[in-house]
């Protein structure tokens, strides 16, 4: 009775420690192929559609990016 529990506890330990580091190296392997918006990608956009970005609305435009995330 009490070396099931033992075991069920011991399982539950391994699979928590397995998972973690199975969802960090995903996490930084998404991270690496898609890396956040900054201020650089915002004016290469705005440069692709014709427009010359002023400051203010590279800025502007991460504020409201970053108050959606």
């Amino acid at each position: 009775m009490l070396s099931d529990i033992l075991y069920v506890l011991i399982g539950l330990v391994i699979g928590l420690v397995i998972g973690f580091f199975v969802t960090k190296k995903f996490f930084t392997k998404q991270l690496e192929e898609n890396p956040p918006i900054n201020e650089k990608m915002i004016e290469a956009m705005m440069s692709g559609m014709g427009r010359k970005p002023s400051q203010k609305q590279v800025k502007q435009i991460m504020n409201q990016m970053n108050k959606y995330r």
